[in-house]
């Protein structure tokens, strides 16, 4: 009697373990392929490259389109005195407001390497040097003028997002000033933020 019960017995335990085993892999996997960087929609960042190296306020708020799109806005103030050269060589702009449009080649959302449009308003002091020769005499002036004015341009840069959401974001950009005569022709951006998307 107890020769016939073990056989039913240990195929009900077999089936019992294949079942839960089964409901645990498929548990297991449905929740290794949702993370929260894959479903929340919004970004804030911080230039850490500008902050440490310049004194410069750079922050970005950036909005998932689709999970291969994203358009984002970035306000940049440079913070420190502008006599100082170090800052006047980086930076011909006092503050910029940049509207982007970001298209992603990655197969996550809004992850990896990317190419964006970008449009600024800046606003700041850019500097001509004038030179001429007087009776046969060197003269050069430095003339600092203030400006503002639209530049249209492209960038490029890679997005690398943890599974809790924190990110970095390398990028770089350049554009053409369109309006003024007292800007400068070309403006650049390279950007290093850390951020969070919620």
């Amino acid at each position: 009697m107890k020769n016939k019960l073990i056989l039913p017995l240990f195929l009900f335990a077999s089936f019992l373990t294949f079942s839960q085993e089964k409901a645990t892999t498929t548990e297991t996997n449905s929740s290794e392929e949702v993370f929260k960087r894959d479903i929340v929609k919004n970004e804030l960042s911080i230039g850490t490259l500008n902050l440490v190296a310049f004194g410069a306020l750079d922050i970005a708020y950036e909005r998932i389109i689709t999970q291969n799109s994203s358009w984002a806005i970035e306000g940049f103030i440079l913070a420190l005195d502008r006599d100082n050269e170090d800052i006047g060589d980086a930076f011909n702009k006092d503050v910029s407001l940049t509207g982007k449009y970001k298209y992603f080649f990655g197969d996550r959302t809004a992850w990896g390497f990317y190419v964006n449009g970008l449009a600024m308003v800046s606003s700041g002091k850019y500097s001509e040097y004038n030179d001429a020769f007087v009776d046969g005499i060197y003269y050069s002036n430095r003339e600092e003028k203030d400006y503002t004015d639209l530049a249209l341009g492209f960038g490029l840069g890679g997005k690398f997002v943890s599974k809790q959401g924190f990110f970095l974001d390398l990028s770089t950009g350049i554009g053409r000033n369109l309006f003024s005569d007292d800007s400068p022709v070309v403006v650049g951006q390279f950007n290093v933020n850390l951020g969070f998307r919620f």
